[in-house]
């Protein structure tokens, strides 16, 4: 498991979550001036080109790109195109906290694929169990929105997008962890996000026609703000995932701070969007499941 000694690992995953806390909320403000998928292109290629001034140079980073080019397309597929057509198309139907609820279950969606997919990242009955709790937070989420009784189909549609978009991220991650060449994680985020960021617009013109967007300052602020938390925080996410001896699984359930700190966020910055017994207490029944899965005994 995770070194919990090591205050480096804790502090740069922490902090990626801390910065990706804030999207949910940012993401719908640019949404009211912008067609998602046009949103999202221009968000991860302007996220790309900032961090080309930190790749060694030019020359060093289309060697890089050559040389590992088939890594950069599986990753950018998933991570970047896959999970944010989705994860912008999922945020359109439901509102900004329930979303970070929602995606905050991502933990326990990764730590099932790194079971199914990786050989040395396996379930044990104790993190199964730790599993159906967090699902079950879940559930009590759906229940507070009434998706059990009288489903809004608008926003029921949103919460499966939105956990198709957990899963695109979880084999993203999968491929990174996977991923034993000497690639730096700085060019490999830049190069997978300018890649994932050109599909998406290429998507955008083929589902939403001629862009539609009105230049804002808040829409350059949701933009300039989303570009860099891209940037940095899957910069760091990546260094962490190719470090030995961390599994992918477990790095991932540091994403407990997700659920918390972007319903917090989303019920203070956006209209119409406030906190409910029973989506307050799916959100805690989510995070503790996740934090006692990352914090069980050294000996198992």
């Amino acid at each position: 498991m995770i070194d919990l000694k090591n205050p480096k690992i804790i502090f740069l995953a922490i902090l990626a979550n801390l910065l990706w806390s804030t999207a949910f909320a940012v993401i719908k403000i640019g949404l009211v001036y912008c067609t998602p998928m046009f949103f999202a292109g221009i968000r991860f290629i302007l996220a790309g080109l900032l961090l080309l001034p930190f790749c060694g140079g030019l020359k060093n980073y289309f060697n890089s790109i050559r040389s590992n080019l088939k890594s950069i397309i599986k990753v950018s597929l998933f991570q970047t195109f896959l999970l944010y057509s989705l994860f912008f198309w999922g945020m359109t139907l439901v509102p900004g906290s329930i979303g970070a609820i929602v995606i905050g279950s991502s933990p326990l969606i990764t730590a099932i694929a790194a079971h199914i997919i990786l050989k040395d990242d396996k379930l044990s009955l104790r993190k199964a169990i730790y599993i159906f709790s967090g699902i079950l937070g879940v559930i009590l989420i759906l229940i507070e929105r009434r998706f059990i009784i009288s489903a809004s189909f608008k926003e029921l549609t949103g919460i499966f997008i939105l956990l198709g978009a957990s899963l695109a991220s979880a084999i993203g991650n999968i491929f990174v962890s996977a991923d034993k060449s000497d690639v730096d994680p700085v060019t490999l985020n830049s190069a997978q996000m300018g890649l994932g960021g050109v599909m998406l617009l290429l998507l955008s013109f083929l589902v939403e026609g001629s862009p539609q967007i009105i230049i804002t300052k808040q829409f350059i602020f949701a933009l300039l703000w989303l570009s860099f938390i891209s940037a940095v925080g899957f910069s760091i996410w990546f260094y962490l995932l190719k470090k030995e001896k961390v599994k992918v699984s477990e790095l991932n359930m540091w994403k407990f701070i997700l659920p918390i700190l972007g319903a917090l966020i989303s019920w203070t910055l956006l209209k119409n969007d406030s906190p409910t017994v029973l989506s307050v207490l799916g959100m805690l029944i989510v995070a503790i499941s996740v934090l006692l899965f990352n914090f069980k005994k050294k000996s198992q």
